[in-house]
């Protein structure tokens, strides 16, 4: 692309979508352009805020903004795959907020739009792109710990919402797994790889999704993978990578940019810190410009293979557990 800046328009004006705005600002050649909602008036406090120029009362109109050349969908689950297609069919390229889709059906159907119209597309999972997860995963692989023989990874809190709220709302794909539980899914995955076999549980609240989720990777090598996701409880959210000769802490938060500390089979401990900059939303956005300009139609650090291979994973785990999304799963 020629143009001097890549144009962005957000989809949505929620939480999520104030941290990307936020993390542009650390994004070299990008300028936030656009922002649509499905009320203009959000749409318009947000341009306010982030000095967008264009607010729109519908996500359609953001994404036929002719100026906009990629868009990030920040909308909820359930209008992942709506919102993306339509954007695709308008010929922009796009970031869509994880899950990328609601089941493996609608990841295929999303990466087979983009290949038609042969245009940019990845799964905004942003701790992908974080140093702190690239060097455990670094670590992992120089043999830094040894042979690896138990990773845990944690992400729960004491939701206060109501049941309308996307957390728990069926309509809106709640739950904890999609929501949470894919952060300590994608990083087992990531950093052990497919698992042997899989077996999870889930708690189901009075709507009916998963108020908590417990999975566990078995691996050829007979390491495990164990993991939880909880909007009911308050535990610490952190990662631990279990090797025999060490292992790999990261620490609180650990989806988000944060420390690692390494112990060897001494008990010897050294911490490794980051110069992080942004809010760590800013790499995974670095990624989709370098890939725009580089003419690509996807990443090779978040590929469509990965994000089939994740999407995949969660529909095994949901089919253990019993959790269906009746307006997504019976789609024919």
């Amino acid at each position: 692309m020629n143009k001097e800046k890549i144009r962005w328009g957000i989809l949505g004006t929620g939480n999520i979508a104030h941290k990307f705005a936020d993390a542009l600002r650390y994004v070299e050649d990008s300028e936030l352009y656009a922002v649509g909602s499905r009320n203009i008036e959000s749409a318009k406090k947000f341009a306010s805020e982030f000095g967008v120029s264009k607010a729109f009362g519908s996500y359609e109109e953001a994404a036929q903004e002719k100026n906009v050349d990629v868009i990030y969908v920040a909308t909820p689950h359930n209008l992942h795959l709506e919102n993306t297609l339509m954007c695709l069919e308008k010929n922009k390229h796009v970031l869509c907020e994880k899950p990328f889709g609601v089941n493996g059906k609608e990841v295929r159907r999303m990466i087979a739009k983009a290949k038609e119209k042969n245009l940019f597309l990845m799964e905004a999972l942003w701790s992908r792109f974080l140093p702190n997860i690239i060097k455990t995963k670094g670590m992992i692989e120089s043999g830094e710990i040894g042979k690896v023989r138990l990773l845990t990874a944690y992400f729960s809190f004491n939701s206060v919402n109501g049941p309308e709220h996307r957390q728990f709302n069926k309509d809106l794909c709640g739950g904890s797994l999609l929501d949470i539980g894919i952060y300590n899914i994608f990083l087992s995955l990531f950093l052990l790889g497919k698992p042997k076999e899989i077996f999870a549980s889930a708690g189901f609240v009075k709507t009916k999704v998963d108020g908590s989720c417990s999975v566990t990777f078995k691996y050829d090598n007979e390491a495990l993978a164990v993991t939880f996701s909880s909007f009911l409880a308050n535990t610490p959210v952190v990662a631990e990578v279990h090797g025999e000769k060490g292992k790999i802490f990261l620490e609180d938060k650990w989806f988000c940019p944060t420390n690692i500390r390494l112990t060897d089979s001494k008990g010897n401990e050294k911490l490794i810190s980051f110069d992080f900059k942004g809010n760590g939303y800013n790499y995974e956005a670095d990624e989709v410009v370098n890939c725009i300009r580089s003419g690509k139609t996807q990443s090779s650090l978040m590929s469509w293979d990965a994000s089939i291979e994740l999407i995949d994973t969660l529909d095994s785990i949901r089919e253990k557990c019993g959790l269906a999304y009746p307006k997504h799963d019976n789609i024919q």
